[in-house]
């Protein structure tokens, strides 16, 4: 189901990164990545459901605000930023999360924002050796928005997020 990212790859073999796109009619992409990693489910767990946090360590995230929560459910307003051909663009999404602890699942749907369609979820699995970090997308642009070139940029932004939490992760470890 995965192919091997070798550019996201770390030095250590456990932690290469593994993806695989789906495109699907409308301009619909379905994208997944996998991360192997020596942390504890827990670790990851914290860094994920830092809600508050997350835009001082993912990539292109330049904000992530906690607008609502109850129980397990929790409502984000985020801005995304990055170059693209030269030109800054930048998409707000307002995101309903879910956590469903004991599963190890953080699935999540756009309520309004930029796209017509962004959702998705980020799982972790205990491993022999670790753990496994998962993160899903489904996303559709907006209408005018070239699916094709932005194509390329999802899938560094998948790498680059799962990188990201790993190393977020680490660095609390000490």
């Amino acid at each position: 189901m995965f192919r091997r990212d070798s550019s996201a790859s770390s030095s250590l073999e456990s932690e290469a990164i593994e993806q695989t796109m789906e495109r699907l009619p409308h301009g619909v992409r379905r994208l997944a990545a996998q991360l192997r990693t020596p942390l504890e489910i827990d670790e990851l767990w914290e860094v994920l459901t830092d809600y508050e946090n997350l835009s001082k360590f993912i990539p292109n995230l330049s904000s992530s605000q906690l607008v609502h929560r109850e129980g397990p459910t929790v409502r984000l307003q985020q801005v995304g930023s990055q170059q693209l051909l030269g030109l800054r663009f930048s998409a707000q999404v307002q995101l309903e999360l879910t956590e469903f602890r004991s599963e190890g699942l953080l699935s999540f749907k756009m309520v309004k924002g930029d796209f017509r369609r962004f959702e998705g979820a980020w799982r972790v699995n205990e491993l022999a050796d670790g753990c496994s970090l998962v993160y899903e997308l489904t996303v559709q642009g907006c209408i005018g928005m070239p699916i094709a070139l932005i194509e390329e940029r999802l899938r560094d932004d998948l790498s680059s997020n799962l990188q990201a939490v790993m190393m977020e992760a680490k660095r609390r470890r000490g």
